[in-house]
């Protein structure tokens, strides 16, 4: 039987056990609360990072989007470690691929690499570069170097498309070349202007000091002519007595040259008012180059000038005038559209040698000495001395003349056979044609039978129907200046051919302008070619701008070119051609002339 004191006891102690038991229990159970609440929410922070990381990597990928930008990383070795979707699609499979192959097609690392800098400088590296699968579009490559979680440095590439900012680039630099073109215009007009001012201011003050000694009233008169910016007419006035009264007072030879464009109405008449106008610009600055720096040049009037050259005699400046023509016979005045050479007749007069009284006389005496040169063909040189000898020459041959009544019966005759001789040299010169073209010499015949009728019908003047019958004669003269190869090709001319045609009225006018009996032929000769809705050639000229005898001559030559047999197009009837005629009226033709030639044509069929 055992002892209850010892049960007792053993029941004492399986309590404390079981106390013990559950006091560790309660502990275990605690800590595995807590740790699981622990545990619990590492893997809600964990949720929440993995969430946020999926949100940042949607914000990447919108960023990239809307800034049409691209990202990749990429380790030291070039190995690709991410690239975003949107360029994943274009560029294909990316892993296990080096950035230099899958971006370029390259086998080998790029030449100045920004992966290579950026982690040798642990700096963020931007360059701009070409991405060739691309089409070449431009980008701008920022390589940011960073370590991930594991200590490992790698390089995110931000490649941000630059071609829309390129091309404000070149619009903006093209923008800032023509403002820098444009400030260095208006610097150099602005220097200009400072150069003209200056010179004009000095240019002033000269004149403000000469007109004080000469005469307070003229002031208020320019002494420039504004055209050629010479001295004037009103500045000779003076500049003449003054030098002939020194030349007087210091016994020194003081000589005066005139000069003057010979035939240079036609030149107006063929080229215009403004062309004109261009060719005695120029060639007032040819002569202020020519001459000596203390000479003085004038705008005579129109197209004569002076040339005052104190301290020459007569030989010496007849020689400078004679050096003067040779140089200037042989340039071009013009633009280039039109060019021309010039024809100019030089009178030269000198002080003591040719005995005059005063600075006027010197210039009248140049005046008479100029007319003699003009009468005598021009384009040549004269002094005093040869009018006296052409004078005494004169003299003679009136002595030998028996009286007034024989002399007139002789000029009468004289007279008529000119004109007489005059319309036979004109044709025969126009025959000449037919040594290079038989076609344009018969063709000639029958335009000027048709130009001839059509003024007689339009009732012109006597002395206007023989001036375009004369034009007809010539009116195809400058074929001569052109290739037979053109002129007797069979087809259609090509357009350099064409343009070498063009030609012939200019080339007509140029070998008929220094013949000065002809030179009224020349505006209908140089725009036979022009149409009335100003389409022709060679100035583009319409309407009735054209001259009236051009008009005729045009439905002349153009008519007798239909009816012909051409080397490029066989012969039209005649109704054929009427009907082209009547066609073009209003177009190529002025309708009057048209209705006139009609007219023509209908009477010479009854006939």
């Amino acid at each position: 039987m055992e002892n209850p004191k010892n049960c007792k006891n053993e029941e004492d102690r399986l309590k404390d056990i079981r106390a013990e038991l559950e006091l560790r229990v309660k502990v275990r159970t605690a800590e595995l609360t807590r740790l699981n609440e622990e545990l619990r929410k590492e893997i809600g922070e964990r949720k929440a990072v993995e969430a946020g990381v999926d949100t940042l990597h949607r914000q990447i990928e919108f960023i990239l989007e809307a800034t049409k930008a691209n990202l990749a990383i990429v380790d030291k070795d070039y190995n690709i470690l991410y690239v975003d979707p949107k360029w994943a699609l274009r560029y294909g499979d990316w892993k296990e691929k080096k950035c230099f192959e899958y971006f370029t097609d390259r086998k080998n690392p790029c030449p100045d690499c920004a992966i290579d800098e950026a982690l040798k400088t642990k700096k963020t590296v931007v360059t701009e570069r070409v991405l060739p699968k691309e089409g070449m579009r431009p980008v701008q490559v920022a390589a940011i170097p960073f370590q991930n979680e594991k200590g490992i440095w790698l390089v995110a590439e931000i490649n941000v498309d630059i071609s829309q900012k390129k091309k404000v680039e070149e619009e903006l630099q093209r923008y800032r070349n023509h403002l820098e073109q444009l400030v260095e215009e208006r610097t150099q007009d602005l220097l200009q202007e400072t150069v003209r001012y200056r010179n004009s201011e000095f240019e002033k003050s000269r004149l403000n000091r000469q007109l004080l000694k000469t005469n307070e009233k003229l002031k208020s008169i320019s002494l420039i002519d504004a055209h050629t910016g010479l001295y004037n007419y009103r500045y000779l006035q003076d500049a003449i007595e003054v030098e002939f009264n020194q030349a007087r007072r210091y016994a020194q030879n003081l000589a005066l040259i005139m000069l003057d464009v010979d035939y240079f109405k036609s030149i107006n008449d063929v080229y215009g008012v403004a062309f004109g106008d261009l060719v005695l610009k120029q060639l007032a600055k040819q002569l202020k180059r020519m001459i000596r720096r203390y000479d003085i040049l004038v705008r005579y009037g129109g197209e004569e000038f002076i040339i005052i050259s104190p301290r020459l005699d007569r030989n010496i400046a007849f020689n400078l005038a004679q050096r003067l023509l040779e140089s200037l016979n042989f340039m071009n005045f013009g633009n280039k559209k039109h060019s021309v050479k010039l024809k100019l007749s030089f009178s030269v007069v000198s002080f003591p040698e040719d005995r005059v009284k005063s600075g006027i006389d010197l210039v009248n005496l140049a005046n008479r000495v100029l007319s003699r040169v003009k009468e005598s063909g021009g384009n040549r040189v004269f002094s005093a001395l040869d009018i006296k000898s052409q004078s005494r020459k004169g003299a003679e041959k009136i002595s030998k003349t028996a009286g007034v009544k024989t002399l007139k019966n002789t000029i009468s005759k004289l007279n008529k056979q000119s004109k007489q001789g005059l319309s036979e040299s004109i044709f025969a010169f126009a025959k000449t044609l037919e040594l290079k073209d038989h076609y344009t010499g018969e063709h000639v015949e029958n335009t000027v039978h048709f130009a001839t009728e059509i003024a007689r019908e339009l009732n012109l003047p006597k002395e206007d129907i023989e001036l375009i019958k004369q034009a007809a004669m010539l009116h195809d003269l400058g074929k001569i200046g052109i290739s037979e190869n053109i002129l007797l090709k069979k087809g259609k001319l090509n357009k350099r051919e064409f343009n070498e045609i063009k030609k012939h009225p200019q080339i007509g006018a140029d070998i008929i302008r220094p013949i000065q009996f002809l030179h009224a032929l020349i505006p209908f000769i140089f725009y036979h070619h022009e149409r009335w809705d100003g389409k022709g050639y060679p100035s583009g000229i319409r309407g009735e701008d054209i001259p009236l005898g051009a008009r005729v001559i045009a439905i002349a030559d153009v008519y007798q070119a239909l009816i012909s047999d051409r080397p490029y197009h066989k012969a039209f009837t005649k109704t054929a051609a009427i009907d082209i005629i009547k066609k073009s009226s209003g177009t190529q033709f002025d309708p009057r002339i048209v209705s006139t030639f009609l007219k023509v044509l209908g009477r010479e069929k009854k006939a």
